[in-house]
């Protein structure tokens, strides 16, 4: 039995209420649960009036010593704490994640908060020996300016986080277009975010469409743009803002791949295949697409996968015992169904799941069951991203040949093995293994912690968000030679006057 629309809108409500966010009708809002519109919600703004209340609130936020500015991203932190299950009900209201992913998501806000606040105090640059007498040579980071974010429905706040929380840290201020399918996380986020205590229009929610993102990418007032989407979108979004000499933090499509090894512990590989790919519907950046098995073990393997699959309970994600809810809409449902048409046109085996559920119930809505598929080659159709979940399980021989098709897809985000041979392990992870940005021994590609720089290579955008020295995206570099003595020594020795 799903949740009722109705209660839907009265839970989703509820949540926006307690986290303070002000009546209005700016957001018109959907829940994939039942297909259905739960009605609009909070104020609206307009992007030009955004991007000038930006730049106003750049001037003196920029000036603000850094630890002060960390100060604000810890109330926000522990507010996002004290409305960890709001935020987390909106999530699966919105995207339909199952509650204990949602929290998940959440607890990623909190962490790479408590992150920024470190940061903040670790904002470092560098001393370097000058050639010259009484001169001193340093490099230090300032503030760079508004950042735009552009973020993608299946991660609404933890993504915007990675980017605003580091961004503030960094003295700058922030435009956030949400996707149009999560509007009202974003509108939560960002009343939680003004609560804490800072400044004014230190982050702004515009809501919109493809043509919002692209007016930001054109707008010369958001010296760097952070967008997380399809590669489509980046394609799209990266050339304008190259256009006018901006700055693009692009983190696109992932069509990751795991390769089981001989000597893998099958009951770990299973229980880490099953989270990667069905979890979240599918619909993670980092979600396992590509399932490279050794012939010795896939006879094994796939019988534990297709009983794992058999049993995952789909439905309503509030309800418990549920592990995977709806896709975010019958675009997905479709492209999905499309998918597994051309698999068996390919000669692709559906071994199990792939069916419609609930239809009848929840028409509007798109529940699926996960779905493993059997493919003789690494068909242009395992080359491309479907973005629901669909396995698509090959064989191998030879690492050498598991690491090229690793590699053969155009996407370059995350990727693992699982191996209990240290060297078969150190090859993957070294520089003739696997080409992403994310290299995984015993996991699954996705569930990244936020200490580590998250993004991949290729066609996935090259940019990095969250930890490590990501931060550096979001300052500009100033090289300052400061001369104390009374002489004009020129670098290189040269001579003038």
């Amino acid at each position: 039995m799903l949740h009722s629309t109705d209660q839907l809108t009265a839970l989703a409500a509820g949540a926006l209420d307690r986290c303070g966010v002000i009546d209005g009708a700016g957001a018109p809002a959907r829940t994939p649960i039942t297909g259905e519109g739960l009605g609009a919600f909070g104020p609206a703004t307009d992007l030009d009036d955004a991007l000038d209340r930006a730049v106003v609130a750049f001037g003196s936020w920029s000036s603000t010593p850094a630890p002060v500015r960390g100060e604000v991203v810890r109330r926000f932190g522990n507010l996002v704490r004290e409305h960890l299950d709001d935020l987390a009900t909106l999530i699966s209201v919105e995207v339909g994640k199952i509650t204990a992913e949602a929290r998940g998501e959440v607890q990623e806000v909190i962490d790479v908060c408590d992150f920024a606040v470190g940061l903040s105090r670790q904002l470092y640059g560098r001393s370097i020996a000058s050639e010259r007498p009484a001169h001193r040579l340093t490099e230090t980071w300032q503030p760079l300016g508004p950042v735009g974010v552009v973020t993608a429905f299946n991660f609404p706040a933890a993504v915007w986080a990675w980017n605003a929380a580091i961004a503030l840290v960094c003295g700058d201020t922030v435009v956030w277009k949400p996707s149009p399918s999560t509007p009202l996380t974003a509108l939560a986020c960002a009343a939680l975010l003004e609560r804490a205590g800072g400044p004014a229009d230190l982050v702004q929610v515009v809501h919109g469409g493809a043509d919002v993102a692209v007016a930001m990418a054109d707008d010369g007032r958001l010296p760097l743009l952070s967008a997380t989407g399809s590669t489509a979108m980046g394609a799209t979004l990266a050339p304008r803002v190259a256009g006018r000499l901006g700055r693009s933090l692009l983190e696109l499509g992932g069509n990751n791949a795991a390769i089981v090894a001989p000597s893998a512990d099958l009951a770990l590989t299973t229980r880490a295949v099953v989270f990667a790919a069905a979890g979240t519907a599918g619909q993670r950046c980092t979600t396992l697409r590509r399932l490279i098995v050794h012939r010795s073990v896939a006879g094994e393997l796939t019988d534990r996968l297709v009983a794992a699959y058999a049993s995952l309970p789909v439905g309503d994600p509030l309800a418990e015992g549920t592990l995977v809810g709806p896709l975010i809409n019958r675009g997905a449902l479709d492209s999905m169904q499309g998918a597994l048409s051309s698999a068996a046109g390919d000669g692709g085996e559906l071994l199990v799941g792939g069916a419609r559920l609930l239809a009848d119930e929840a028409p509007g809505a798109a529940y699926v069951e996960p779905a493993l598929v059997r493919m003789p080659g690494q068909t242009a159709l395992v080359q491309r991203e479907t973005f629901a979940p669909v396995l698509y399980l090959l064989t191998y021989d030879e690492l050498d040949e598991a690491i090229a098709l690793n590699n053969e897809v155009t996407q370059g985000l995350a990727s693992s093995i699982f191996t209990t041979d240290v060297r078969e392990a150190e090859r993957f992870c070294g520089p003739d293994g696997s080409d992403c940005g994310i290299v995984n021994v015993n996991i699954g590609p996705s569930g990244a912690e936020i200490g580590g720089a998250f993004g991949g290579e290729k066609a996935t955008g090259g940019g990095r968000e969250s930890g490590s020295d990501s931060w550096k995206a979001y300052m500009r570099r100033a090289t300052t030679t400061v001369n104390y003595s009374d002489d004009l020594p020129l670098a290189q020795g040269v001579t003038f006057v």
